[in-house]
């Protein structure tokens, strides 16, 4: 009889196991969507209004520092952004990124940072849509403001196409990320949603629905920015 017990409680537990388990790619998702829960959850985050202004976020789960360092390595990570015409609507489904090479000024030790990027307008996320671009380069980035302050840094933040911020040993920071680069990743689009969509395809062409492993993540951003308050998107 305990030995019965013992076999429904184990059977209970393999069914419980998320569908996205085993596949590195829906897992690495689900984490992003764990990390933007984490991030949103504390005092000194992403301020609202700024989160707001976003029409794509990006999450890159454990980033290796130490790979930056040779340049030789990059982090990997999901893009969602808003749905419709203008980036009007809810959050969409998630498409999947590389960050690439270069010194990025926090090469420090070997410790994971987790790195979060806000795309604040049309013409970064258009860019970062269709090929690779390089921060600084083909698209403007900067060290994103923190806390409840931030409108005294509006006009700094306004003038980028991306903000950035990372998160190490429970520190949460705006950071500099000129001279690496950002590019869609195709293959680990494949391995999530089991057909090889492209970025345009998943976020422009609302080919692809939610999948379980990206249900997270999507929620945490309808929940703290359900509407895009952009000037730019609402046509100004």
């Amino acid at each position: 009889m305990i030995r019965k017990l013992t076999l429904l409680v184990c059977l209970g537990l393999v069914a419980s196991v998320p569908l996205f388990a085993g596949n590195k790619e829906q897992e690495r998702l689900h984490n992003a969507g764990v990390v933007m829960h984490e991030i949103m959850n504390v005092p000194d985050n992403i301020p609202q209004q700024v989160l707001e202004k976003a029409e794509c976020v990006i999450v890159f789960p454990s980033v290796l520092k130490a790979a930056f360092v040779v340049g030789a390595s990059y982090g990997r990570g999901a893009m969602v952004c808003r749905t419709g015409r203008d980036f009007r609507g809810p959050w969409g489904a998630p498409a999947m990124y590389a960050l690439e090479g270069g010194s990025v000024g926090f090469q420090i030790g070997g410790q994971a940072t987790d790195l979060v990027l806000l795309v604040m307008n049309d013409r970064g996320a258009s860019s970062i849509l269709e090929s690779q671009v390089k921060l600084g380069g083909d698209a403007s980035v900067a060290a994103g403001p923190v806390g409840r302050d931030a409108a005294a840094n509006t006009d700094a933040y306004m003038r980028a196409e991306i903000l950035s911020y990372s998160r190490s040993r429970g520190l949460f920071a705006g950071i500099s990320l000129e001279g690496a680069s950002l590019r869609p990743d195709n293959d680990a689009n494949a391995d999530v949603y089991g057909h090889k969509f492209t970025a345009r395809q998943i976020v422009i062409d609302g080919e692809a629905h939610v999948p379980p492993s990206g249900r997270l993540l999507v929620s945490v951003l309808q929940k703290h920015s359900p509407r895009n308050e952009s000037n730019e998107s609402a046509g100004k």
